[in-house]
């Protein structure tokens, strides 16, 4: 089936199964790597990108269901260099391993987005959605304050 897709601002025409996860064709059809595949079960996180500006699992989405529908990938957050949040990251070492450094960076970006200068509670509540194997909650933590002190 024919579907539209709009990922990072580009348009793409592909025939795909719709009922395919939207994970599956970003990171297979499109080449955007960036969104990772943790569980597999909507669980961590890993896996989530901006939809309609809100944070999802992409590996729970029928591409189907967001066809025509804008979706904005790691890779798109950061299109134009380190965005201030990422700064942060790197500053404060939220990033540990790194692995699920993509879809904390979503989640957070979304959070900054609707709330530039969260409270603690405000981003537990906004990151719980989030697994770090590592453990590095309290550096991500701080990388998201650090970007909030710098927002506008």
């Amino acid at each position: 089936m024919q579907i539209e897709l709009d990922v990072n601002g580009e348009r793409y025409h592909l025939d795909v199964d719709p009922m395919r996860r939207l994970l599956t064709v970003l990171r297979d059809d499109l080449g955007l790597t960036g969104t990772k595949l943790g569980c597999g079960e909507g669980a961590c996180g890993a896996c989530a990108v901006l939809l309609d500006e809100v944070p999802v699992n992409s590996c729970l989405l029928p591409v189907g269901a967001v066809a025509g529908r804008p979706v904005v990938t790691i890779e798109g957050i950061s299109a134009s260099g380190l965005t201030p949040l990422q700064e942060a990251f790197v500053a404060e070492d939220g990033l540990q391993c790194g692995f699920c450094t993509p879809g904390q960076v979503v989640s957070a970006t979304a959070l900054l987005a609707t709330n530039p200068h969260p409270s603690r509670e405000q981003i537990r509540a906004a990151m719980c959605g989030n697994l770090c194997r590592c453990g590095a909650y309290p550096k991500i933590e701080l990388a998201i304050l650090r970007a909030a002190a710098v927002s506008p």
